[in-house]
């Protein structure tokens, strides 16, 4: 990987005068800069190509400046947004987006229907000039503090499965639309059960034409799993194998040599996955969609996260059962460690399987017959919950 350009650099002294000219910037000033999501296309972003992007995270890391949070609209809803919206959409939602004003959610997987994602059962129907939707979504993340939903549902039942989808923009205070909080075993309360029940979504809030929402959720789907396998080791979020290779450095390293080799395979994972992000967001910024190489990232991402906890158990031994109080991020006993080796058992299940992933890469890298249809020659009857 090339190493950033000197201090000296026109771009980094861009950035550093901005910075400088708006010392305590509000979420709405830094989403009008263009910084927050530098690669999308201006007046959102600033056209930014790999290297300024790097620049960019690297002054705003040097400043202490944070950019607003909103995982979900920002990583997932924004590009979709940018890839099929209308221009009247990208102007009432980017900029709210990019500021964390307006937290969004994903309304995609049902109960019934979480691998096979195409056979859901929500249905939308057309009423003049607003869509009636009625259904159930579950494992939504964030819907109790979300303002809106990017929501997949049926709208034409005697098209094939990965036909006949539409994709809405869903307002998520619209009356008919329950949402029930689920906790997690590790405790935390972010998943959600949400129903709809005669929600009525008027017809300027579909994304892209009637009937190809499939093709859309594909487009969100790519960049989820390029989100879902970045940064941290828990879907971007939470440490990442270097903060446990930082933290068995400054105690000293490992005697046993088995669990040495460990650290230094876990390590050699996460520079790799470093290359294939980067990889990956090149890409993306030549304006290209997320395509398998996302699917072949959060296979090795979701796996990697999962040995990065169970180490970080091995290396606390015993202590490892008891709920970690401290605050220390210099130790690895604390409550965000062990939440995490329990979250860490949902990484190869959500955003889609690891077997989903596979499947997608047999098909589309390797070739291979694609997985035989079990629905073949059956009437698709959809389920509406």
């Amino acid at each position: 990987m090339s190493v950033l350009p000197g201090d000296d650099d026109p771009r980094r002294l861009s950035i550093r005068e901005w910075l400088a000219t708006h010392p305590k910037a509000t979420a709405r000033e830094l989403a009008e800069s263009g910084y927050v999501a530098p690669h999308w296309p201006e007046p959102y972003g600033v056209n930014a190509d790999p290297l300024l992007q790097l620049i960019v995270d690297d002054e705003f890391k040097r400043a202490g400046v944070a950019r607003p949070s909103n995982p979900i609209g920002i990583g997932w809803a924004g590009p979709t947004l940018l890839f099929a919206g209308t221009e009247a959409q990208k102007k009432r939602y980017l900029l709210p987006m990019l500021a964390a004003e307006e937290i969004w959610c994903q309304l995609f997987s049902e109960p019934q229907s979480g691998s096979d994602l195409a056979s859901l059962g929500t249905k939308a129907v057309c009423d003049g000039d607003e869509w009636v939707i009625n259904g159930q979504k579950i494992w939504t993340s964030g819907a109790h503090e979300s303002q809106f939903g990017i929501l997949i549902a049926r709208t034409d039942s005697s098209m094939p499965k990965h036909r006949g989808i539409t994709y809405f923009i869903c307002p998520m205070d619209l009356p008919g639309i329950d949402i029930r909080g689920i906790t997690s075993m590790a405790g935390a309360a972010s998943f959600n059960e949400v129903f709809f029940t005669d929600v009525r979504i008027p017809h300027e809030n579909v994304v892209g034409e009637v009937n190809d929402g499939w093709r859309l959720a594909k487009v969100t789907l790519g960049n989820e799993r390029v989100s879902l396998s970045s940064g941290g080791v828990l879907w971007g979020m939470g440490p990442s194998a270097a903060d446990l290779v930082s933290i068995v450095r400054r105690e000293g390293g490992v005697r046993d040599a088995a669990m040495r080799q460990r650290v230094a395979s876990l390590y050699t994972e996460h520079v790799i996955l470093e290359l294939i992000r980067a990889r990956t967001l090149t890409a993306r910024l030549r304006g290209e969609q997320p395509g398998p190489e996302a699917s072949i990232r959060k296979i090795i991402a979701d796996e990697h996260g999962q040995r990065t906890m169970m180490l970080a158990r091995d290396l606390i031994g015993a202590d490892a059962m008891l709920v970690g109080h401290q605050q220390d991020s210099s130790t690895l006993n604390t409550r965000s460690w062990y939440s995490g080796f329990l979250f860490s058992r949902a990484l190869t299940i959500g955003g889609g399987t690891g077997e989903v992933q596979r499947n997608i890469i047999g098909e589309k890298v390797l070739g291979l017959p694609a997985e035989p249809d079990s629905t073949v020659g059956v009437p698709f009857s959809p389920v509406v919950r």
